[in-house]
């Protein structure tokens, strides 16, 4: 999967005073929307810190930020990369064919997440919400046509070096698309739905953002009856077969709540909004082994396989990334734990209990069957991703923030800063593109190919 960049990278660079401590910085988020803070540059997506009044006797206070965002984020981006180049080759690091989960399955909820927990401390503190919310707006339409333009199909092929965009066929959705809605709904969310509810504990924290829970547990809702509820009538498809001519193949469906490749709710709304034509061209069900003799790796189609086998299939569709935006709505729940509790202990005894509450709750549907399926995009896999991704946030959070262990992670770190230029580059092939761009004579000849490496 060539996956994904961070929205939340244009907000999730906001610290908090540090109080002298034997060895260690203390973040210190403050716990009321009228005390003292970092204050919320919206224009710049950073926290500018207000120190308090400096004593002759007493420094003034060093900026820190908080780091295990920006290690969380290079972590995922780390992971991208790896599957991206590994999966071809070693099924645990390809996405699932269908339904279960692999490792390349959780790049998507952890960006999702971070994105989450970057806006509840971006807009901490909103002194013009309609001023926001413009500008939340604006950056979601820049996210939604950078993805548009580098996964609608502008680079058709790295070695032969064509480029360009035929918008009768043009890929609508795609990572940074499904990013940007996750990111705007959110975004929302934080700037409007916000309680003035003191929060002592847990039981508060949920008191205040009460709104916000209801509106991921009514986006849960209206996935769940949209697909389990709808009717799914047959269709069909075509495809170019040899010599250029129209291949006709016709998926026999008629039926509600099916959650197999070719007759669930998810692609059947994809094709009557967006048309089959603007869908991904290379579903991932294709490796699996009723479509692939080589499973979980592409292979000839077996000789009984499924019409529906070669049908396009958007895994970033519109109702698909309904459910993103929820993975994003409990990374913003798990933001504002940073921004209300003070101490360490708070805050990751806050993170653990309802990150093992999701798993057990994960497993527990797939074991009476709502099975964890990215593509579709679950319940069970949404509760299973975020549970992940709180457990290994509260983790690095431990390691670098709470212990200070920053060099074993800086790489990570800068890569985290640069999440999206890093995402534009690899994952996009533009760097590729560069590699090859370059030649003698030939496109065979190029940059690879003079230090040794074959293209």
């Amino acid at each position: 999967m060539g996956a994904v960049a961070n929205a939340g990278a244009f907000h999730g660079r906001c610290g908090g005073r540090q109080r002298p401590a034997a060895g260690m910085g203390v973040y210190e988020l403050v716990r009321s929307e009228d005390a003292a803070g970092p204050a919320v540059d919206l224009e710049a997506g950073r926290c500018r810190l207000s120190p308090p009044p400096a004593s002759p006797a007493s420094p003034a206070a060093p900026r820190q930020r908080l780091v295990s965002l920006d290690v969380f984020r290079g972590i995922t981006v780390l992971l991208m990369i790896i599957v991206d180049d590994a999966g071809s080759f070693i099924p645990a690091m390809n996405h699932s064919p269908w339904d279960g989960v692999t490792i390349a399955d959780f790049v998507m909820p952890f960006f999702l997440f971070i994105v989450g927990v970057a806006l509840a401390l971006a807009y901490k503190r909103v002194p013009d919400k309609w001023e926001a919310t413009g500008k939340a707006t604006l950056r979601t339409l820049k996210l939604f046509c950078v993805g548009l333009v580098l996964q609608g199909g502008f680079f058709h092929g790295v070695r032969s070096l064509t480029f360009g965009v035929d918008v009768s066929q043009i890929r609508l959705m795609g990572i940074l698309q499904r990013i940007a809605i996750a990111y705007l709904v959110t975004a929302l969310c934080q700037i409007w739905l916000k309680g003035d509810d003191d929060v002592e504990s847990g039981l508060d924290l949920i008191k205040r953002y009460r709104y916000q829970l209801l509106v991921g547990l009514l986006i849960t809702v209206t996935y769940m009856a949209l697909l389990y509820g709808t009717y799914v009538p047959d269709w069909e498809y075509q495809i170019s077969g040899p010599g250029s001519m129209e291949k006709t193949f016709s998926v026999k469906c008629g039926v509600r709540g099916d959650s197999g490749p070719g007759c669930n709710a998810v692609g059947m709304i994809d094709r009557k909004i967006l048309g089959i034509q603007h869908l991904y061209g290379r579903p991932v069900y294709a490796r699996s082994q009723q479509c692939s003799i080589n499973s979980p790796q592409n292979g000839p189609l077996p000789r009984d396989a499924p019409s529906w086998c070669q049908a396009p299939f958007d895994p970033e569709g519109l109702l698909s990334s309904v459910m993103a935006i929820v993975t994003c709505l409990i990374g913003l729940q798990f933001g504002h734990i940073i921004v209300h509790f003070q101490k360490h202990k708070q805050r990751i005894m806050h993170w653990l209990v309802p990150s093992f509450g999701m798993l057990v709750l994960a497993f527990a549907l797939d074991l009476f069957g709502m099975q964890m399926n990215k593509p579709l995009y679950t319940v069970s896999y949404t509760l299973a991703t975020a549970g992940v991704a709180g457990l290994l946030f509260a983790g690095i959070y431990t390691l670098v923030d709470l212990y200070g262990y920053r060099r074993p992670t800086i790489a990570m770190e800068w890569m985290g800063m640069h999440a999206l230029m890093i995402f534009v580059l690899i994952a996009c092939n533009v760097l590729p593109m560069f590699i090859h761009g370059f030649y003698w004579g030939d496109p065979s000849n190029n940059l690879l190919k003079f230090i040794g490496i074959k293209a």
